[in-house]
């Protein structure tokens, strides 16, 4: 039989959300794979835990993914963590995923802390629907269509921000949203300098230029304000209909659906 694979969320800063359910999958782990061994040898000492710990990370991925598979395949339990939250959240993972499922292992996901769920939660900005778009590209085509996505997007968008390129992503952003979009930045989520700040991104470019920020980032923005409709377009269209032969009523539904603008004020405007 194959080992199973634990995908185990880890604390984002403080070290009491580690929850039971993960000191003992690590414990009882046969091997722990992490994004950087030091990071999580502190917090195995914190909960106790001593066992084989081995390094998996960008630079190694491949290779480590096949020890993965073998060890899988041989039926010892793997536990993949990264330095903070969850394994293939913007991190490495998904490949041990498809490893496990090649040699027909268990997949087992231990939740936990997450930073783009407590941004979100402390924001107050998003009701139902939102879009995790991780780090922003760095450059080129993808970096304008990401942007563009948030710009024109109908739903707040939480995204992770590098302290080094924190200020030129918010100039960035500033850019494609415009300077009065809403946002709130979530710092050092859960640790000693926790800081929840809310502004437009006009101000959140200001104030990064005068005091560069620090930290772990993680930003929500809001959703793209739909525009008002335009009652005058909409008129233009009505008029352009009955002129070429339709009814008012008609002319009105048609430019309704064309703009937004309540059928009934079309026509009343159309026959006054």
């Amino acid at each position: 039989m194959p080992g199973r694979l634990f995908l185990c969320a880890t604390p984002i800063g403080n070290l009491e959300d580690a929850s039971p359910r993960l000191a003992r999958t690590l414990r009882e782990a046969d091997v722990i794979y992490a994004e950087d061994t030091r990071r999580t040898a502190k917090l195995l000492a914190a909960l106790g835990v001593t066992g084989e710990l081995r390094s998996y990370f960008v630079g190694n991925e491949r290779r480590r993914t096949a020890d993965i598979a073998a060890d899988l395949a041989a039926g010892r339990d793997v536990a993949l963590v990264t330095d903070a939250g969850s394994p293939a959240v913007s991190d490495p993972g998904a490949s041990a995923v498809e490893a496990a499922r090649r040699v027909q292992a268990e997949v087992v996901v231990v939740p936990g802390p997450s930073a783009v769920v407590a941004a979100v939660m402390g924001s107050g900005m998003v009701d139902g629907r939102f879009v995790f778009e991780g780090f922003l590209e760095r450059r080129g085509r993808d970096r304008s269509r990401q942007l563009e996505r948030i710009a024109t997007g109908d739903a707040p968008t939480v995204l992770f921000l590098s302290p080094h390129r924190a200020a030129a992503d918010a100039e960035a952003l500033a850019e494609a949203c415009g300077e009065d979009r809403r946002v709130c930045v979530a710092r050092e989520l859960t640790k000693m300098h926790e800081e929840l700040w809310w502004g437009t991104l006009g101000e959140l470019v200001d104030k990064w230029r005068q005091d560069p920020p620090r930290g772990e980032l993680t930003l929500v923005v809001a959703e793209a304000e739909e525009p008002e409709p335009d009652l005058e377009r909409a008129l233009e269209i009505a008029r352009r209909l009955v002129s070429a032969g339709e009814p008012a009523s008609a002319a009105a539904r048609e430019a309704a659906e064309a703009t937004g603008v309540p059928r009934r004020q079309i026509y009343d405007r159309l026959v006054r």
